[in-house]
């Protein structure tokens, strides 16, 4: 594959761009500091991945803080706790907060030189429009699971996206698709024929947040510092 022979890039942004555990995990523990809920960190993200894949599917319309703040009450009940609504909405609101990884900023504003580049989030519209600055406002448009009415992996997600590049003039065989998740975004992309990247972030250590899937990617790279260094290297 040579990544310059695209015109666009679609990206997952939590989990590929912004570290969404770490983030996770600093938002949960006000609640499990009050709660005194002790439980490894692993247990906690598998434990949100499996309760969010619930939520998102009966409530495929809500806002992701929303999604967010829920998936906590469903682990308090795992921890046998208790969560209030003021603390469960405090936990959907730090979805905006969570940080990028160290690369992210970096790689996308040289990538953003080279190519359009479009998100396709779970992320509702507040949130992302505030990891849209911690990223330094890379992308050329956001399409946001709120806009769509629906969490991906679900195809009306990325056909949204491909109108969107549509009206920029980039037809869907110059767009290469940058992602973490294989449940999420691998796989759909695939099934749509989408040329992909796998940001494999997790390398050695899933964590299980997502469902499993034997969905393969067309190019593996563990960092996007890897992906803007592949580029480069094509000239």
């Amino acid at each position: 594959m040579r990544i310059s022979d695209y015109s666009a890039l679609t990206f997952d942004c939590y989990g590929t761009l912004i570290d969404w555990e770490r983030g996770m995990l600093a938002g949960l523990a006000p609640w499990l500091q009050r709660a005194g809920v002790t439980a490894d960190e692993n247990e906690l993200l598998v434990a949100y991945g499996r309760h969010e894949t619930v939520v998102q599917t009966e409530n495929p319309a809500l806002p992701y803080r929303d999604i967010v703040a829920r998936v906590l009450g469903r682990l308090a009940g795992d921890f046998n706790a208790a969560a209030s609504q003021d603390e469960m909405r405090e936990f959907g609101n730090s979805v905006g907060l969570w940080p990028p990884f160290p690369d992210s900023v970096e790689a996308m504003a040289y990538l953003r030189r080279h190519f359009k580049l479009v998100a396709i989030t779970n992320v509702d519209n507040r949130s992302f429009a505030r990891t849209h600055l911690l990223l330094g406002e890379p992308f050329h448009a956001v399409v946001t699971a709120e806009d769509v009415g629906s969490y991906k992996p679900a195809h009306e997600n990325f056909h949204y996206a491909f109108e969107r590049l549509a009206e920029m003039a980039v037809p869907r065989d110059k767009i290469l698709h940058v992602a973490q998740s294989l449940y999420h975004d691998i796989a759909p992309a695939r099934t749509l024929g989408l040329a992909n990247v796998w940001v494999d972030r997790q390398t050695g250590r899933g964590s299980g947040m997502t469902p499993p899937t034997d969905a393969a990617p067309d190019l593996r790279v563990a960092t996007m510092e890897e992906l803007a260094a592949l580029h480069r290297a094509e000239g």
